[in-house]
């Protein structure tokens, strides 16, 4: 390491100007190489701001948030009612099944312990569980016919995030859109991660990698806490004209580094993002300050109320986020709450009583805003649940995994609202009609925000990489507005 260097990142690790580590790391995500309809070839590309970059087509949305439910939602308790289910509780199951939990395995069908009624024009059915999320079915797609073919979280959220089943060191979803797609704010991460006070979801990072992609495009991960952003406010002392100045100094220190480096354009790029971080110590604070909102927006995400205050801070803030141009926002659940193996009577309306009302709140808000058209909301997990009893059926009885049909909604951003796609089998255990898989799923929402999933590329590997991986995806073209 050159002395010059070093005595530069002394100086950077020291001084107060409210720049701090956050800017540092937003700094090494602004780095990056453009989208290209074909393989890119090595030296060929160049670094580049994350300024909007032109689609395939004309999209339908603009920007993503993904409420992502961990663990495996109970399909056949919460969006998928199966009378034969219920007519058969208590018998055998007479089809083939994968376990995950063989020591308490169960063959023993075991109809929902809750009731499904009709809501909204649609009339589509919802259980009990779900009371918010039956007052917005108008609005969203629900799927039922998701399918992974693997029962297990990892490998299925890996399908889901990344593409390929199980495979580790992939971009996920959202650092594709933001490759494919650049930011509409420069003030703001256009990938944005809202964490669980519980801790990391399962398989932690991966969720949010950007894998071989260049390091601008992965997901800024935002404090579940306040502050949640440090160094967002420079200390007192060294506020205004003082930070100016530091600000300016920087700028000289760097101005000479790049005299004698001509031609470095990620150097460049590093020096320009320094302005970014100034300008995000007033963008990022006014887009965490929930208490701008009316009383009656905050109700309605249930801040008002403990079980729901924390996941609907989140599901406010993301409103607020693609408010001001952020491209991809996800929330994750700390482990998985979703994964009721056991007490599913008592597991199951506790995390629906915490999730329910704030993911319908940000549909409606988004709704009421006229953000819904341009912004599509996705709610689901990796896996659903078996329909046959884990353990004795008695009030410790639960679910195994179950990754061969399921559900999650869509709703805006192109969506056809008010309408069920797909079915599982008369038991739900396995997706029967339209079946949906995670690479067709990225196929649609690509083609949504205006790409074409064979078409964004990225050389790495000696190959043209893909978020679909060059497999047999379609865009469900029944479920499009």
């Amino acid at each position: 390491m050159s002395t010059d260097l070093a005595t530069r990142r002394g100086f950077l690790s020291s001084t107060s100007a409210g720049v701090g580590m956050f800017a540092l790391a937003h700094l090494l995500q602004r780095e990056g190489l453009l989208a290209a309809d074909g393989p890119s070839k090595p030296g060929e590309n160049l670094p580049a701001s994350l300024k909007p970059r032109v689609p395939h087509f004309a999209p339908k949305a603009k920007a993503m948030i993904s409420l992502f439910m961990h663990g495996g939602p109970s399909h056949v308790d919460l969006f998928d009612p199966k009378p034969e289910l219920a007519k058969q509780s208590g018998k055998d199951y007479q089809g083939d099944v994968h376990f995950s939990f063989v020591n308490r395995a169960s063959k023993k069908l075991f109809g929902s312990p809750w009731k499904f009624a009709k809501h909204g024009k649609c009339g589509t059915e919802i259980s009990e569980l779900l009371p918010h999320t039956a007052g917005i079915v108008d609005d969203i797609c629900l799927m039922r016919s998701m399918h992974t073919g693997h029962n297990g979280h990892e490998v299925s959220i890996r399908y889901f995030h990344g593409g390929i089943a199980g495979v580790t060191g992939r971009p996920t979803m959202g650092s594709w859109l933001v490759y494919g797609l650049g930011s509409e704010s420069q003030n703001l991460p256009a990938y944005m991660v809202l964490s669980d006070p519980g801790g990391h979801p399962v398989d932690a990072t991966h969720n949010w990698s950007c894998g071989f992609l260049p390091p601008l495009y992965q997901g800024t991960v935002l404090r579940p806490q306040e502050p949640r952003i440090p160094n967002l406010v420079p200390p007192p002392d060294a506020a205004g004209d003082i930070q100016k100045a530091n600000l300016e100094l920087l700028a000289e220190l760097n101005r000479r580094h790049l005299a004698n480096r001509p031609g470095e354009a990620d150097l460049e790029a590093r020096i320009a993002s320094y302005e970014l971080a100034a300008n995000m110590q007033t963008a990022a604070r006014d887009a965490l300050d929930v208490s701008q909102e009316p009383l009656r927006v905050q109700s309605l995400y249930g801040l008002d109320r403990p079980e729901t205050r924390e996941y609907g801070t989140r599901c406010l803030i993301a409103r607020r986020l693609v408010e001001r141009g952020v491209r991809f926002v996800q929330l994750f659940l700390g482990g998985q709450p979703w994964d009721t193996h056991n007490s599913i009577r008592t597991g199951l309306p506790a995390i629906c009583r915490r999730t329910d009302q704030p993911s319908a709140a940000l549909v409606l808000d988004l709704k009421q805003r006229g953000l819904l058209d341009s912004t599509i909301v996705h709610w689901g997990g990796e896996i659903g649940r078996l329909p046959v009893c884990e353990g004795e059926m008695n009030a410790t009885a639960g679910r195994d995994h179950n990754g061969q049909g399921f559900s999650c909604w869509l709703a805006g951003g192109g969506i056809k609202g008010g309408m069920t796609y797909g079915n599982t089998d008369e038991v739900g255990h396995k997706a029967a009609e339209n079946v949906v898989t995670p690479n067709d799923f990225q196929a649609t929402l690509l083609h949504l925000l205006g790409l074409d999933h064979s078409k964004l590329v990225y050389h790495h590997a000696g190959k043209a990489q893909r978020l679909t991986d060059g497999r047999t995806a379609r865009v469900v073209k029944e479920i499009l507005a």
